[in-house]
């Protein structure tokens, strides 16, 4: 199965993540929810889908957290707070160093981050008009520090948390930032 044709199923498993409602029942925040959103987006696609990996990864000589010590750091990263904003980027970031999947770790985590951010903030990113390039820019930087990323998906934070298209089209935008190009059919 190429790598386009599991983008396209994906996409269509995230929309289903919303339209059915089974987003509702995900707990929020937790390592547990994140692998039920990554079990949900990639159910027949991977074999490894919501499971935590047992390997070692790295992207663009980074290397993300060991997998001989993963359990342990999710199990802090669950017991971060998420009161703020600051918190829960902060959160966000550790999870993203933490990188628990082979693969499909950003789409799973931005649909996990905004499920806090609505829980919490009553707010969501409206992931469509976060440029491309500045977002990947900020993540890869936030190891360091997460001022960048923070400043850019605060400016572009809505209350608007049930407008479908806002929640769709920021799924789509999600899906662009890994490469995924659309096509019109």
């Amino acid at each position: 199965m190429n790598s386009h044709h599991i983008d396209k199923k994906s996409l269509a498993n995230a929309f289903g993540l919303f339209e059915t409602g089974a987003i509702d029942k995900i707990d929020v925040g937790t390592t547990k929810g994140l692998q039920e959103i990554h079990l949900y987006l990639f159910k027949g696609l991977y074999d490894f889908a919501g499971q935590i990996r047992i390997n070692n990864i790295s992207k663009g000589g980074f290397r993300f957290a060991n997998a001989l010590y993963l359990k342990e750091i999710l199990v802090i990263i669950d017991q971060m707070p998420e009161n703020t904003f600051e918190e829960i980027v902060a959160k966000y970031v550790e999870m993203n160093i933490a990188h628990p999947f082979l693969e499909g770790n950003g789409r799973t985590m931005r649909i996990w981050l905004d499920m806090i951010l609505k829980s919490n903030l009553k707010k969501v990113v409206n992931w469509q008009s976060v440029d491309k390039t500045l977002y990947l820019q900020g993540m890869e930087r936030s190891p360091i520090n997460d001022l960048e990323i923070r400043t850019l998906l605060g400016q572009h934070l809505t209350d608007d948390i049930h407008n479908r298209e806002i929640i769709f089209k920021g799924i789509e935008q999600s899906y662009y930032y890994e490469g995924y190009e659309r096509e019109d059919d």
